[in-house]
């Protein structure tokens, strides 16, 4: 005997027909556009690397594009080349950089955190082979992380070293942005992302794009996206941010990869904020106040009278408080008072307001350090080693270029701290392969790397023009700063001794592609033919894009 259809199964069959017609076809073709748009060559390839080959041998190398899902058409940044052998040979620890300008190794990429953790891993390890690969690009942030960790999870990694958070505000889908369309929501931005990684997403950004000219200009660009300590797009931030981690752990031990992440260090004593903005709903009788009581204390404290000019700063304080620039003037009458502890304080609390966020602030820093204790995971107190490496505790210039980018000395620190905790997180058989009992000396890690007073001076002169751009031109201590590093770019060196010391580090390493680079670019002026055999051998891959664009320091 047949069944009677019912009228709840005409109705089933009614919603799945409509579902087919309003879901399953749209997404349907939006597969077949896809398809049509990658057979006919339209985009590129947005993935972290692509299939390259290296001496004849296949690799997986950087790719160019892939920042192009984080970045407006004709913006977005470039990693340093490399080349990921595709069989990771035997007695390999494999170690992926992860991070934005720092660990990309801004100034000078050659003298990074990264290549100074990697001689001191070859020194203390000869019978290893570590392969260091720093796959870090400008100005990105924890939502580009991610997906990076799960494709470069495919390649045998053992660790991934993440330092990252000064571009949390500023980078891609942050409040501060000037590269993506605003969003705090976690799963519409990792959607977008995804999107914008497909054929069609880069089409119609293209198409969306040609109505405006989009050119890099580094800090300045983001000028006009000040956002303020207090605003409540800050809390999400701090979540993402949470969230990002914790799934960058997830991804990187369903590899078998441990992970080091580290808390990020500032310049808090020579580093005045970038912008202020004043408390909202102040008064005009109230501004007008503030600005007198301001002006006098300046006046004091430029004519010595610490003291008095900080009577007239507290009081300003207590009409406005949030002014950032505000707080940084207390704090450096507090210092030349003696009342380190205090300024140490005021110094972090306009780190803390700056409304410009090129540097983590105290809370980013707390989400990191909640990352100690999970399994498979170290955690590098970078912020407190600095510290106890200043003068009562405030870092400033003698560890920093300008903001976040570390001088020869602090890049030291960095690595060596990061050092330590890596070898105790080293297999046991490993670390019986130890030569030495300790960590290399800094200027041990300098002739290894060539880092030479002739390069000295070309970094700092790299320094000093960023120095001389907005936002920098708008601190307050901005000429104190601007001088002090142009004394630091002037000099000469010894072409002959410089020589030597590349010829040198060269016979300890001559696999070092970014040794050779150098001293080509180094020879070029006065040896064409030699520098073409070094620039030749620093040929990153087969294949590799023009030399001229490794040496872009933005």
């Amino acid at each position: 005997m047949e069944a009677v259809p019912t009228f709840r199964s005409h109705r089933w069959r009614r919603w799945l027909a409509i579902s087919a017609t309003t879901i399953l076809a749209p997404a349907l073709l939006l597969v077949v556009a896809e398809l049509v748009l990658r057979i006919s060559g339209v985009g590129t390839p947005t993935g972290v690397t692509r299939p390259c080959t290296d001496h004849g041998q296949p690799a997986n190398c950087d790719n160019q594009f892939f920042a192009a899902s984080f970045f407006p058409p004709g913006m977005y940044r470039t990693p340093r080349p490399y080349a990921i052998p595709a069989t990771k040979p035997p007695g390999t620890y494999r170690i992926f950089v992860l991070g934005e300008s720092v660990a990309w190794g801004d100034p000078d990429p050659s003298y990074g955190f990264g290549r100074y953790l990697e001689v001191m891993l070859r020194q203390r390890y000869p019978q290893t082979k570590f392969e260091v690969i720093n796959a870090s690009i400008t100005a990105i942030n924890s939502h580009a992380f991610l997906p990076m960790v799960k494709e470069l999870a495919h390649y045998q990694p053992d660790l991934f070293v993440i330092y990252a958070g000064n571009t949390e505000v500023v980078g891609p889908f942050g409040p501060g942005t000037v590269l993506t369309p605003w969003d705090l929501n976690l799963p519409a931005i990792r959607a977008g992302i995804f999107f914008n990684s497909t054929r069609l997403g880069q089409l119609l950004g293209k198409v969306a794009g040609t109505s405006r000219k989009n050119e890099w200009r580094g800090m300045e660009m983001f000028l006009d996206r000040q956002v303020r300590a207090d605003s409540p797009q800050m809390k999400p931030v701090y979540e993402n941010f949470a969230a990002n981690l914790r799934d960058i752990v997830a991804a990187a031990h369903r590899s078998g990869a441990q992970v080091l992440i580290s808390t990020v260090a500032t310049n808090l004593k020579d580093c005045a904020p970038f912008a202020s903005l004043h408390r909202e709903g102040i008064r005009d009788d109230e501004l007008h106040s503030w600005e007198k009581l301001v002006q006098r204390g300046a006046d004091l404290e430029s004519a010595g009278s610490y003291a008095d000019a900080l009577k007239l700063y507290l009081s300003a304080a207590e009409i406005d408080p949030q002014y950032a620039e505000l707080p940084f003037r207390i704090a450096r009458c507090l210092w030349a008072l003696g009342d380190f502890a205090g300024a140490k304080e005021r110094f972090v609390r306009a780190q803390d307001l700056d409304t410009l966020r090129f540097r983590a602030d105290s809370r980013l820093n707390e989400i990191i350090r909640a990352q100690a204790g999970a399994p498979g995971v170290g955690v590098v107190d970078a912020a407190a080693v600095f510290a106890g490496e200043s003068a009562h505790e405030v870092p400033g210039n003698e560890l920093f270029y300008e903001h976040v980018h570390m001088n020869p000395r602090g890049t030291y620190l960095l690595a060596r701290a990061l050092f330590h905790q890596l070898d105790s997180m080293l297999p046991a058989e490993m670390r019986r392969g130890a030569v030495s009992a300790d960590v290399i000396s800094e200027e041990e890690c300098e002739r290894l790397l060539a880092f030479t007073p002739y390069d000295r001076l070309r970094v700092a002169g790299l320094v000093l023009s960023k120095l001389e751009r907005p936002p920098f031109t708008n601190q307050l201590n901005h000429s104190e700063e601007l001088q002090r590093l142009k004394s630091q770019a002037v000099g000469s060196a010894d072409y002959t001794e410089t020589v030597a010391a590349y010829q040198w580090a060269i016979m300890q390493n001559p696999q070092d592609r970014l040794l050779h680079l150098n001293y080509g670019f180094l020879l070029h002026r006065y040896d064409p033919a030699a520098a073409a055999q070094e620039l030749r051998l620093a040929l990153p891959y087969d294949n590799a894009p023009v030399l001229c664009n490794w040496r872009k320091f933005d």
